[in-house]
This record gives structure tokens, sequence and C-alpha cells, in this order.
């Protein structure tokens, strides 16, 4: 899958289903949050890796670069021997942090009820 030419064949220009569409995959919320947990402090890949387990390397790498491009991570390669790359948040992602916040609060608030209908809806 091409991540990097995400488009709505209807609706290509549509800004909702192009953000939407690349912000809210399987991991790139949860690659923001974890690198929001860091506060302010860069975060290396491998810590990363460490911070969210069922994460393949290929997927990590794939989903930084998918938020680099979109300016939501910024990626800083320092010329050592090994290399070492940093990733942080940029503004434009802290600015987004208070509406993921106030989803994950209502994911928490909700999260019981939720998995109690989804139960319900298997039983019928």
């Amino acid at each position: 899958m091409d991540r990097t030419m995400i488009e709505d064949a209807l609706y290509p220009d549509c800004p909702i289903r192009n953000i939407l569409a690349r912000l809210c995959d399987k991991w790139s919320l949860l690659v923001i949050y974890t690198l929001n947990k860091a506060d302010t402090a860069p975060v290396r890949f491998k810590e990363l890796q460490r911070e969210i387990p069922d994460i393949s390397q290929k997927m990590l790498t794939l989903t930084l670069r998918t938020l680099e491009d979109d300016g939501y991570v910024t990626r800083t390669v320092y010329p050592e021997v090994p290399p070492r790359v940093e990733y942080a948040l940029t503004p434009r992602t802290y600015s987004l942090l208070p509406h993921i916040n106030a989803l994950i609060g209502w994911a928490i608030e909700n999260k019981d009820a939720i998995m109690k209908d989804r139960k319900k809806a298997r039983k019928k």
C-alpha cells in the first residue's frame, strides 16, 4: 500500500477524508500518543518500538515516514557511529493533542458500555 498517495476517488479534494485517512490508521495515533508521553524529549526508534511492542519494525518505519511527510513528526539524524535518529512531535501535532486527548478520554469513559453492546450484538 502506498501510504503517500491516499486519495478518495470520488472526493479527492475533501480535506476530512484526506487527512483522516492518514492520521486515523491503525498506528499513527498510537505513535503520536507514545511520542507525547515523552513530553518534549525526542525519542529514538528503538524506544518507540519498545513502547509499542506489537508494531513491526517495517510498519513503525512506514508510520513514522508518513507522519513526517505530513508534518506531525520531525526526524533528526545525528552523524555519529552508529547513527542516532530521534523523533519528536511538531507544533502542528501539539495543536492536535487536545483533540486526541479528548478522544482518548471519551474512549475510556465509554469503553465498558461499548464492549457490553458488542457482546450483546454477537449474541443475536
